[in-house]
């Protein structure tokens, strides 16, 4: 059983907060309650929380999550009196995400979904939090044949040798240890698994397909897909995302569960769409395939829609129209004025 919360708001931990998803997550968990920020800034950039640092209910911590970390004795937290509230919910989303760094980020990615995610755990252990891992679709392996959707109940056919086994094999065993300290230390653990979330604050040149496809349109250049033409995927757009994530914490649910769009998208329409938007003069070039960018199972959302009431609402044009509007700003650029 979770320990409540004395005061008036709960104390939530939320490790790897300045990364894409993770400061989402910030902004709307700090509407209701006092939110503590992890980063090492591997993935993250400090630019995604700025616009937090003044609230009072906002605590940002830098450190590297695989070192050893006791919220008791931090001087910074001295107001959320971690000491009598304790930590109420931990959010673990510390991972190296970036595509075009892999190999380099290969061992740092390897520490935290392992030695990261025990010391996380202990954090729940010691305040008796609730805990939500977030897993990757990556546990499934690649597309089988066909268009089959998967269902958490799937056991994955990865290979642990590969050159990406860092990531995919490192989300598997991480989901072992998560329900390990669950069973043994009866603790509430749940599991999400995501699939392609895109949307505002994803790093620019960086490998992740829609923002560099962005990227390209608003500057004319030829837009890359990667393999043949026939390449497709799901795209949820992440305000989706943190709604799922947020319920999941709030539910009596453990997971495994599948959060994504159950859509699949050619990556030449996506790339039309974007071009459209924009209203780019750009062309559209296949290349080679690249290790990160490599066809994924569509996800069996049943579950998540009959147990959790969710389901992805932010229809593909909305979410690009939203993410194009941050890009241009970033990039100093005038022009068209999208919803957001």
């Amino acid at each position: 059983m979770s320990k409540q919360a004395i005061f008036d708001k709960k104390n939530i931990l939320i490790i790897g907060g300045a990364g894409f998803i993770g400061s989402h997550l910030c902004d709307e968990l700090i509407k209701k309650n006092r939110v503590i920020c992890i980063d090492n800034f591997s993935s993250g950039e400090e630019k995604n929380i700025d616009h937090l640092l003044a609230d009072p209910n906002f605590k940002f911590i830098r450190h590297d999550i695989t070192k050893p970390l006791n919220l008791s004795e931090s001087p910074e937290l001295q107001e959320f009196r971690i000491d009598f509230q304790g930590i109420q919910e931990v959010y673990y989303l510390a991972c190296p995400t970036s595509p075009k760094h892999f190999s380099d980020n290969r061992i740092a990615i390897i520490l935290s979904n392992s030695l990261g995610l025990i010391n996380a755990l202990e954090i729940a252990k010691q305040h008796k939090s609730k805990f939500l891992f977030f897993s990757s679709s990556v546990v499934y392996g690649p597309r089988r044949d066909g268009h089959q959707k998967i269902k958490e109940d799937d056991l994955g056919q990865v290979d642990i040798l590969s050159e990406r086994s860092a990531y995919d094999e490192g989300k598997r065993f991480a989901e072992t240890v998560v329900k390990n300290y669950r069973d043994v230390y009866s603790l509430e653990t749940k599991i999400i698994r995501l699939f392609r979330i895109y949307g505002p604050r994803m790093k620019l040149n960086d490998g992740h397909l829609i923002p560099d496809l962005i990227a390209g349109a608003l500057d004319n250049k030829d837009l890359l897909i990667y393999g043949d033409g026939n390449f497709s995927s799901s795209f949820c757009y992440v305000s989706d995302c943190i709604d799922a994530s947020i319920k999941m914490m709030d539910s009596s649910l453990s997971g495994p569960m599948n959060v994504g769009s159950d859509i699949d998208i050619n990556l030449v329409s996506l790339a039309e769409k974007i071009i459209d938007i924009t209203k780019s003069k750009a062309g559209i070039k296949q290349t080679d395939s690249i290790l990160f960018f490599t066809p994924l199972c569509l996800p069996d959302i049943t579950k998540a829609r009959n147990e959790l009431g969710w389901m992805p609402i932010v229809p593909l044009e909305k979410g690009l129209d939203r993410t194009i509007y941050e890009l241009r700003a970033n990039k100093g650029l005038k022009g068209v004025e999208f919803a957001v």
